[in-house]
Formats: structure tokens, C-alpha cells, sequence
């Protein structure tokens, strides 16, 4: 009997080891706790299976990414095990968990603009040109004289690699060899200034795929894409998930999350609340699973009611960065009381309009007039002062100043008066009545932070969107530039700011909203202006058209076109 079981249990460890390894990922017991006794991780434990895309949805704050932070070697756990195919590992670096095959692609890219598509890739990495490698052979002992002249002399190769030239090309052809594969082209010798975000995120994910990653991190991967660009997200990882990569998604998205994703892990305020299969889930579950409470998708508003004319456009042209034509011609007016939607493809003249209109760009030619006082070419403060918000699209670039603390950025834009600046010339800050007023909106708009005096960049991508809006909502305009004011923010915090901009509405506010979301435009806009290639192409009523023609018309269909294809 004991000869039949020790020839057995080799059998039965390998049985074990086969049924360890279905698992790509296990995260077990994992705490994590900040600076300021903020705890993003509370205890959670989560498992991922080899070759499945798993969501990890949650609102801003929530933990995602923390959690994934951890798995990829940016940050240590306070508690807990990590075990990659079911090996325990201590990951205390991005490159312990790159040599075990992780890679991670975070929200806001890791590139340097001025460099190529290939010099990002390799960074790190650099590949060396050798005309000849390196060979002394050595028939004797270890202490001959020719095996210390072999050790000496591979030593000081090894030194000296850092000056031997990079093997660009051959990189290059790599790089485009793997994007081909992997339906992700991209011109290797492109810089990364010169092209489009969506193609950015490429290069992010070629990065990944280059050092032979296949665990793949995705960290809210369509926050900064056109819908065709996500569309084309999708493309590619069901093409990673039919080659056997293992995909990990952090989303608040839950379109993403049923559209993608094998199972779903839904954390809450740092815990994990459950893990469910997609087939035996729904999108109204699994909001109420991120939020605790049920999800109003559709926002419920009255009738607007228009009054006077607040911002009135006249045949605006401005000219991008490259001093091309991007805005052709526009002439649109906006009413106290209403929301307008702009609806288009970013890229179609969107950015360049709105900074025109916030007097962060000249326009070339045309005027702009708020409540009939002609305001064109005005600075940004002289048009802040006529009534104006503006919710910037890159809340990095334009919207916040990542080093100041959080009550600082809800102070800016109105730190020079009173009841802020105080003193001569108002030349002092006050610090108490900046504190008060920051409280005040971050209790309001639920903003997750360890303290108002913490830098901006210790919060979420989400929480950093929620004091961007929260300060231009809360100065009382005549009228809101509101450029993706929700690109970022999970739906529980969406359908807040969809309320807040009804209500400013109702309270006889003037609203430009500039959107990429069909659904959102035509959720809470009383009016749809749809931009194609700088130009108003058709305005039209939400009540009385579908994504299908909206969709139809940004892409640059005709009215004609459009008209001819029916109606679903």
C-alpha cells in the first residue's frame, strides 16, 4: 500500500501543479494603506484565470488601481500574497513583474513626446549593434591564464555595452512586426508629439508586447479615445484574448465591462464586494454593485426655457497648432436656460472652438459676444470676469496644477479677490476662507481625498475630473464651456454632474457641452449641433433622432445621405 502510494504522489503533485496553474494572478488578502490613513485595500483577495479578459470595475477611488499598481511592482502591499501561475512572488519593482511577463498600460501614458515611436518602445531596453560577438574559448582550467583573460574581457564588454551603438532599425523592424501581428500599426520612426492619442496608447501597448508581456494590465484604456478608437481597442484584445493573453481591465465603464470581459470584480471604497460571471450579470447590477444604490442611466429633466441670448458665435475661424484651418466658419448661439450639445469625432475643430471661446486661443477671424459684449481675443481672465466656466477636455494640461494641494486648485480662477485674497491690493491669500470653501465642495461633489492640503496628483484621474468641476461649477457663470466634463468619472459620479448640469440650467444658466458620448448629448442637451471637419453640419433635437443618424452625421454624411437610410 505505501509502494502504491509514493509511486503515486509524483501523479498527484503534478495533478496540483496543472490545477494551480489555471490561475494568471492571485492577489490574496491584499491592504494597502497611504500616508494620511487612507486605505485603498482593504483585504481583498481576487484571482485571475489564464486567457480570460477580467474586469475590475469600481468607481473613482475605489482601489482599482492601487490594487493593479501592486501587481505591477509600483507599489509594495502592506498585507498579503502575490502568486504568478501559482509561483508566490515578491514583485518590488515594475521590472521583477516585467521578467515575469506583466505589463501594464496606465491612464495617463508613460511617453516622452520628442522621441520616436521606436526610441519609447526600447527605452530601457536598448537593443546594441555588435559587428562580432565575443568568443574566447578556454579547453583547461578555471585558474588558467586564459580563462581570466576570457572572464577580464567579458566584463569589461559587459561594461562597456552602454556605448555601443543602438540597433535602431532592428528594433524598428521588430516593432513593426509585432504591431502588424497584433493589429496595431503604427509608423515606428513617427514621434510621439506628431500623432493622435489613440496611437499613443498603441505605442504603450507595442511596449508591453516587446518585452513578451502576456499579462496584460489595461488601466482605463478608453478614457482618452474617440469612439472609433475604442472600437478599435476592442478589436485588438479579442485578438489578444483568441492568442491566450491574459487581460486584466480596470474600467468604471460598464459597457466596456459587458462588451469585453469574461469576468467582472467590483471593489467598493477600497473592498472588494464581489466577482461575477458577465452572462449572469446586467448593466443595472453591476452599477449597483459599484455604488451601493440603484443607477439612474437616463437623467429626468423638465423642458428647458430658453431666454436671452448669452454666448452668440459669428462666423468664428481659428487655426490649430500647426496653423491649419481647424475651425471653419462656426456661427451658433446659446441661450440663458438651455444646453446646447456639440456632437463630433474628436479632432473635427471641438478643441480649438472651445479655447477660442476661453480666450486660450486667438481666433483668426469672426467674433464671439456673451450677453452682446464682444469678448474676441479677450485674455483668460477678462473672460472668466464676463461670466464665463470653462471644464477643459485635458484636465492635466488645462484644468489643474498637479503640484499645488487640492485647495488650491478650487481656489484658482478666483484666488485674486475676495473672499480669497484679502490685504492691500488684495495681495495676501486667505488660507482659512480657501480651506472652507474647499471643504465645502468636496463634501459636495463626494471628492475622495486624504486632506485638503495634499498635492492634486495623489488623487484618481476621477477625483482630479471632480475638483475641475466642482470649481467651475461653483463661481456662478452666465455660461459653461463644458468640454468631456465627465470623461473619467464613473457612472454614479456621471449621473451627478449630469444633475448639476441640469440644475444650472434651470437656474437660467447657459451650457456649451462638447462630448464624444452620443449618449450623453443626447441624455441631457436641448439642442445637438454636430461638427464634422471644423463646420456646423445639422442641428437637430434629441427627441427626435437616434445614435444611428447622429453617427451617421459626424462621420461626415451628408443631410441627404442621411435621410435615405432608415430608420431603426
Amino acid at each position: 500500500m505505501s509502494s502504491l502510494i509514493h509511486d503515486a504522489y509524483p501523479l498527484y503533485l503534478e495533478v496540483m501543479k496543472e490545477d494551480s496553474a489555471i490561475y494568471a494572478v492571485e492577489l490574496e488578502n491584499i491592504s494597502k494603506t497611504f500616508a494620511g490613513g487612507v486605505q485603498a485595500n482593504k483585504n481583498i483577495t481576487l484571482r485571475i484565470e489564464e486567457g480570460e479578459v477580467h474586469g475590475l470595475l469600481g468607481e473613482n477611488g475605489a482601489g482599482k488601481s492601487t490594487l493593479m499598481n501592486i501587481l505591477y511592482g509600483l507599489l509594495s502591499q502592506d498585507e498579503g500574497m502575490i502568486r504568478i501561475r501559482g509561483e508566490e512572488v515578491s514583485l518590488r519593482s515594475p521590472h521583477d513583474a516585467i521578467a515575469r511577463g506583466i505589463g501594464m498600460v496606465h491612464q495617463h501614458f508613460k511617453l516622452i513626446p520628442t522621441l520616436t515611436v521606436t526610441e519609447n518602445v526600447i527605452l530601457g531596453l536598448e537593443p546594441i549593434k555588435l559587428r562580432e560577438p565575443v568568443k574566447i574559448e578556454t579547453e583547461d582550467y578555471e585558474d588558467s591564464l586564459l580563462s581570466k583573460v576570457k572572464k577580464a574581457t567579458n566584463t569589461l564588454v559587459g561594461a562597456f555595452r552602454q556605448l555601443m551603438p543602438t540597433d535602431i532599425s532592428g528594433a524598428a523592424e521588430r516593432i513593426k512586426r509585432i504591431a502588424e501581428e497584433n493589429g496595431l500599426n503604427v509608423d515606428p520612426y513617427a514621434r510621439i508629439q506628431d500623432i493622435s492619442v489613440g496611437l499613443q496608447q498603441r505605442v504603450e501597448i507595442i511596449k508591453t508586447l516587446y518585452r513578451d508581456a502576456d499579462i496584460l494590465i489595461l488601466d482605463e484604456p478608453t478614457s482618452v479615445l474617440t469612439p472609433q478608437e475604442v472600437d478599435e481597442l476592442f478589436v485588438t484584445l479579442d485578438k489578444f484574448k483568441k492568442a491566450g493573453r491574459t487581460i486584466i481591465l480596470i474600467t468604471h465603464k460598464l459597457r466596456e465591462s459587458m462588451a469585453l470581459c469574461d469576468r467582472i470584480t467590483v471593489l467598493r471604497d477600497g473592498a472588494l464586494v464581489g466577482t461575477v460571471d458577465k452572462k449572469d450579470t446586467s448593466p443595472q447590477e453591476l452599477a449597483r454593485m459599484m455604488v451601493g444604490r440603484p443607477v439612474v442611466f437616463t437623467t429626468e429633466k423638465m423642458p428647458s426655457m430658453p431666454g436671452d441670448v448669452v454666448l452668440k458665435i459669428e462666423n468664428l475661424h481659428v487655426d490649430d497648432n500647426r496653423g491649419l484651418s481647424a475651425v471653419k466658419g462656426v456661427s451658433l448661439e446659446v441661450r440663458a436656460g438651455e444646453i446646447v450639445g456639440i456632437a463630433g469625432v474628436e479632432g473635427n475643430g471641438q478643441t480649438e472652438l472651445v479655447e477660442a471661446l476661453a480666450g486660450l486661443r486667438k481666433p483668426r477671424q469672426g467674433r464671439v459676444f456673451i450677453e452682446g459684449i464682444d469678448i474676441t481675443g479677450r485674455s483668460v481672465r477678462e473672460i472668466r470676469e464676463a461670466g464665463i466656466s470653462h471644464i477643459p477636455e485635458d484636465r492635466h494640461a488645462r484644468g489643474l496644477v498637479l503640484g499645488f494641494s487640492i485647495r488650491d486648485n478650487l481656489a484658482l480662477g478666483k484666488h485674486y479677490i475676495e473672499p480669497f485674497a484679502t490685504g492691500p491690493a488684495n495681495a495676501i491669500l486667505n488660507f482659512d476662507s480657501m480651506a472652507d470653501h474647499s471643504e465645502r465642495l468636496v463634501d459636495m461633489y463626494s471628492i475622495k481625498i486624504s486632506d485638503i492640503e495634499a498635492s492634486a496628483s495623489t488623487l484618481s484621474g476621477g477625483n482630479q475630473q471632480k475638483v475641475v468641476v466642482a470649481r467651475e461649477l461653483s463661481t456662478n457663470p452666465k455660461l459653461i464651456l463644458a468640454a468631456q466634463p465627465t470623461r473619467g468619472l464613473d457612472v454614479g459620479a456621471t449621473e451627478f454632474i449630469h444633475k448639476v448640469l441640469i440644475n444650472m440650467r434651470d437656474s437660467n444658466t447657459a451650457v456649451l457641452l462638447i462630448s464624444a458620448e452620443l449618449d450623453e448629448i443626447r441624455n441631457i442637451a436641448d439642442r445637438i449641433a454636430v461638427i464634422y471637419d471644423g463646420e456646423i453640419v445639422a442641428f437637430r433635437s434629441p427627441e427626435e433622432t437616434d445614435n444611428q443618424e447622429l453617427g451617421l452625421l459626424i462621420a461626415g454624411h451628408k443631410r441627404d445621405e442621411v435621410e435615405e437610410v432608415p430608420q431603426q
